[in-house]
């Protein structure tokens, strides 16, 4: 067996570097897959030039595609910031840390009634807080910079679900997200297509409060936590107990707001 550790202050963590769970749903090109807003689904196409063809089934001399998605909706992605301003902050600048202490907890919406007669499933300022109560002794240890939070019910259909039909998904009340900031949480993983009601007329109420961005503010500047970053489309399984973790957050490298990414997380041992 061997171990990876993450340093904090007075404090050590150690996980079984073998333990390793993947959270990202993978994109998988031309076959069922995660749609949300509308998008199209990813593609793959052999590339083909002059008399070259990328594809060794049509008698090609070896692979070579060409791929199409839109990161925000087709698979997990992580996301700046810069996803509501008009300057941009890179998401490949971010989350560098290697490893982060993370908490994963699993909530259950709560039916309110927001818009008509249907109620929302929302994630609650109070019912977050409950959570990390039950799991974690208070204050909340300032190491702690990353959160998973798992909902229910959670299907593994969420790896493949057309968020376009049927009822609106989940989302957070902008109160527990801003209390995420102010306990000083970095850097949220979700597995929503968005922390957000999917139709809330541009709003985007919850990003901001996690990223310090005055409502209707597009400016980079005017942001407090530029340096947050919030990962949405994750798949938490069951077989995942709620608790500490080490995770490694892998983003891919796109001078972007968004790109693909694969958190990697590993259970924290026992002192």
């Amino acid at each position: 067996m061997s171990y990876i550790s993450l340093s904090i202050g007075d404090e050590t963590y150690r996980a079984d570097s073998e333990a390793v769970c993947d959270l990202s749903i993978a994109v998988n090109f031309n076959e069922p897959q995660l749609q949300a807003y509308g998008a199209p689904p990813a593609r793959a196409q052999a590339l083909h030039t002059g008399e070259f063809i990328g594809a060794v089934l049509q008698n090609g001399s070896c692979n070579c595609a060409t791929y199409s998605l839109t990161p925000h909706c087709n698979g997990t992605h992580t996301e700046s910031v810069a996803h509501l301003t008009q300057d941009l902050l890179s998401i490949n600048t971010l989350a560098r840390h290697g490893l982060m202490l993370a908490s994963l907890v699993t909530v259950d919406p709560i039916s309110v009634n927001v818009h008509g007669s249907n109620p929302d499933q929302v994630l609650t300022l109070d019912s977050l807080k409950d959570c990390l109560k039950n799991q974690l002794n208070y204050p909340i240890p300032q190491a702690l910079t990353a959160l998973i939070v798992r909902t229910t019910p959670n299907q593994t259909d969420k790896t493949i679900r057309n968020y376009d039909q049927g009822s609106n998904p989940a989302y957070f009340e902008p109160a527990a997200l801003r209390w995420l900031a102010e306990i000083g949480i970095e850097h949220l993983l979700v597995d929503l297509p968005s922390v957000d009601r999917m139709d809330d007329g541009g709003a985007l109420l919850a990003h901001r409060a996690f990223w310090g961005l005055p409502v209707g503010d597009k400016q980079l500047r005017h942001a407090s936590r530029p340096h947050a970053t919030i990962t949405e489309l994750i798949y938490v399984p069951d077989s995942l107990l709620d608790g500490l973790y080490l995770l490694n957050l892998q983003i891919a490298p796109f001078l972007a707001d968004a790109a693909p990414s694969r958190p990697l997380v590993y259970p924290v041992l026992p002192p």
